[in-house]
């Protein structure tokens, strides 16, 4: 089984050919904003960070731009910082350089002459990289290539019934394919822990993934917060989740039944085939924005509520159980796995036809959160600003 996508000069395979205008903090974000408004084929994030924040928060914010820009469906980066951040656009380009060398090019605002100077000489980059992303060819790879991501956002029952499940057994044919599949969300493991734990390919593995969940609740604690206070949320309440244990108990099914082979800190690169966690929050964009900065290709989001997130380095495909928020919701939601609440279809038949839709996105099917444009990130902190 293969896919269509365009090789890196780093050996690794996109699925998408994005020219990134990447800001190094909020002060240059703008900036970005405006190259990218010229330069069609350009995407631009939005970034908060970078700045005002102590060292292992700003380390934090560092892997994450890095990993945006080594992303395989990136083609190439122009990289604009202010000239006063602590993530200082020289150590950022050196960063990103010891990911990957694609094409990159590093502009400093207070050294460039101001706004305009450096959106003339952006846009400049901008175009030639654009130029030479477009004479690219996509070559047929193998499904081992894929790295996929798996996440899940407004929850309702029908998510861990039905699309959850779906979406497990996605994981295990990736897995069974010799594909890479990614679950996330920390803090929606809670109580449900000892589950996955059993499913670790080592003792040490299970370790791990105890350990991410007390590193989390502990952080909390040590600033008077209980993870219980905000979750479950109040549209999984009306949506008929009671507890972040039976939350919890749903959101793990994204990962299906496969050995979990390895345990990796946020925006952290899989250094193994098979399925893995990566250590994230459950706030949907800074997850979704980690496992992007890990490498993944694709996501596939589950949503009972809906929801509208996409993200501008990958494809999230949306998936919902609940047809009526497939109805409602249609300008979002690119998949309905209401069929099986309805008993029409079983958790494998979706599954199959999942698969199929992945391959079709990794292929070049843009989904709805592409088609609208949606391009939010937001990165993981450990502190307040300072």
């Amino acid at each position: 089984m293969n896919f269509w996508g365009y090789k890196r000069p780093d050996e690794k395979v996109g699925v998408r050919n994005h020219v990134l205008i990447l800001p190094t903090c909020a002060c240059s974000s703008e900036t970005c904003r405006m190259v990218a408004m010229q330069v069609k084929g350009t995407i631009n994030i939005s970034n908060q960070n970078g700045c005002a924040q102590v060292e292992d928060d700003l380390a934090i914010t560092k892997q994450v731009l890095a990993g945006l820009a080594a992303n395989p469906n990136v083609y190439g980066t122009v990289l604009i910082g202010l000239g006063c951040e602590n993530a200082q656009a020289k150590d950022m380009g050196k960063l990103i350089r010891s990911k990957t060398n694609k094409p990159l090019k590093t502009l400093i605002i207070q050294e460039e002459g101001g706004t305009i100077s450096t959106i003339r000489k952006a846009v400049e980059y901008a175009q030639q990289m654009v130029e030479a992303a477009s004479a690219l060819k996509k070559e047929q790879f193998p499904i081992a290539e894929l790295i996929v991501g798996t996440n899940c956002g407004g929850s309702d029952p029908t998510s861990g019934l039905a699309a959850n499940p779906v979406v497990g057994n996605l994981s295990d044919q990736l897995v069974d394919l010799g594909s890479t599949s990614i679950l996330c969300e920390t803090t929606e493991f809670i109580g449900a822990e000892h589950i996955l734990a059993k499913q670790a390919d080592t003792p040490q593995i299970a370790q791990q993934i105890y350990d991410i969940i007390k590193r989390y609740e502990d952080h909390l604690a040590n600033v008077g917060q209980s993870l219980r206070n905000g979750n479950p949320s109040p549209g999984n309440k009306e949506g008929g989740i009671t507890t972040l244990e039976e939350k919890s108990l749903g959101c793990i099914h994204k990962g299906g039944h496969r050995p979990i082979v390895e345990v990796l800190d946020y925006a952290q690169c899989p250094t193994k085939k098979g399925l893995v966690i990566m250590d994230t929050p459950g706030y949907d964009i800074a997850s979704v924005t980690g496992v992007a900065a890990g490498g993944a290709l694709v996501m596939v989001f589950t949503t009972g509520r809906g929801t509208p997130t996409g993200n501008p380095i990958i494809p999230v495909i949306k998936i919902t159980a609940n047809q009526s928020t497939y109805e409602k919701m249609k300008d979002n939601m690119d998949f309905d796995a209401s069929p099986v609440i309805r008993s029409e279809k079983s958790i494998e038949e979706m599954g199959a036809e999942l698969l199929k839709e992945v391959l079709a996105v990794a292929n070049g099917k843009v989904v709805k959160a592409e088609v609208l444009g949606f391009n939010e990130i937001a990165i993981s902190r450990l502190c307040n600003y300072v």
